[in-house]
């Protein structure tokens, strides 16, 4: 019996684990393109705010990827399609590692996000039916450790390897890792079947609901003023902090590591209380952005709010992901995916503001000041959707 118990949880663990090393993989693709944007704009002459553009064509993949293929998908297995979709992610990688110029890379990063935001949010669906209820916020967030590994890690490795080496290699090693996070998936995780009742139609009932539309539109907004800072994060560390471009991956590093402990213990905050965890992390974002704008010129103050930053938006990522799965119970996947697409729109955004500022002459710490505007812009959206919801309690139709 007690055999039967320990294989039963080591198996669980290796299913979280291979969940994990597929957002490991699409945590470095997604934010390596950050780091290496001086290469890549040098390799096909472009400048820096153009080679934004990656970042944000990336990001509209997400943002079309994740309710298209949620929803298509809604009946299929959940063990197969999470491979599907690690098969696709190797797939989009591979192109933007051979892409010939400017052009075939903005497709290829357009490719290479389209199964993010399905794998993000299935593989937090199916994290949170293997353990108890009240542990789904630690469950969550465990899943999302990948994502955050890779800003510890794998990040930090692409950029150094990408400054050295080339930028085509980091995109080369996802391409490998998503298809190692395939083979693992096949490996570990149980068969999970779609729900009984599943389809297009009843995912879309989600959307019926205002809780679901204000957690999207609090992600959108609050989370771009983290992507207005961190997209131009290499210029910020050696324009305005002064440091070699060889700090740029220890600065990553340090961002990742905030990240990766606010995974460990944010889930915690969430299982204690979600609305808490949500409205705490956006008023942490906006002082965060505040202290990284006044002292970007002053290293060590500048890594620090980097680090910080790192940690507040990952508590704010789990909060946002259990509130659109407890706002949206019978569909689950869609919801839960479309918080990807929410946070890739911010993603998007946030680049496209930021680059859009400094594009304006005003500096590349004007970066922080748009990003302060939007957390409390977040905030703001948050405390509309409270209220709404209280008044809906109060007053039922």
């Amino acid at each position: 019996m007690t055999t039967t118990v320990e294989s039963a949880a080591t198996r669980r663990g290796g299913a979280v684990g291979a969940l994990a090393l597929g957002g490991f993989a699409i945590g470095t693709t997604e934010f390596a393109t950050m780091g290496l944007l001086p290469q890549v704009a040098d390799t096909f002459d472009i400048s820096i705010p153009t080679a934004g553009h990656a970042i944000s064509l990336y990001a509209l993949g997400v943002v079309v990827g994740a309710p298209l293929i949620a929803g298509l998908a809604a009946k299929l297995p959940r063990k197969g399609l999470l491979i599907a979709l690690t098969i696709a992610l190797a797939a989009g990688n591979g192109l933007s590692a051979v892409a010939p110029n400017g052009t075939l890379l903005m497709v290829s990063r357009f490719v290479a996000g389209l199964p993010h935001g399905a794998y993000f949010g299935i593989a937090a669906v199916v994290a949170a039916a293997l353990v108890p209820p009240e542990r789904r916020g630690t469950a969550v967030a465990r899943v999302m450790v990948g994502l955050t590994v890779a800003n510890l890690v794998g990040v930090p490795v692409a950029t150094a390897a990408g400054q050295r080496i080339g930028w085509r290699v980091a995109y080369l090693a996802v391409a490998l890792i998503a298809l190692a996070t395939a083979v693992a998936l096949a490996r570990y995780l149980p068969r999970v079947p779609a729900a009984r009742d599943a389809g297009v139609a009843a995912e879309l009932r989600a959307f019926r609901r205002p809780a679901v539309w204000f957690a999207l539109v609090t992600g959108t907004i609050g989370f771009g003023g983290m992507f207005a800072v961190y997209s131009y994060i290499s210029p910020l560390t050696t324009e305005v902090g002064g440091l070699p471009a060889g700090a740029v991956p220890w600065v990553l590093a340090t961002f990742g590591l905030g990240m990766t402990l606010g995974a460990t213990f944010g889930g915690r905050f969430v299982d204690r209380s979600v609305t808490g965890a949500l409205f705490g992390s956006l008023v942490a974002v906006a002082v965060v952005l505040l202290g990284f704008g006044l002292t970007a010129s002053v290293p060590v103050l500048a890594v620090t709010w980097v680090f910080l930053l790192g940690f507040v938006t990952q508590v704010l990522a789990s909060a946002l992901q259990v509130r659109l799965m407890d706002a949206s119970p019978d569909a689950p996947s869609l919801a839960s995916s479309s918080n990807h697409s929410a946070l890739n729109l911010a993603n998007g955004a946030g680049a496209w503001l930021g680059g859009a500022a400094i594009a304006a002459g005003w500096g590349y710490t004007s970066t922080a000041w748009v990003g302060v505007g939007l957390s409390l812009s977040g905030l703001a959206v948050a405390g509309v959707a409270v209220l709404v919801e209280r008044r809906r309690v109060l007053l039922p139709a």
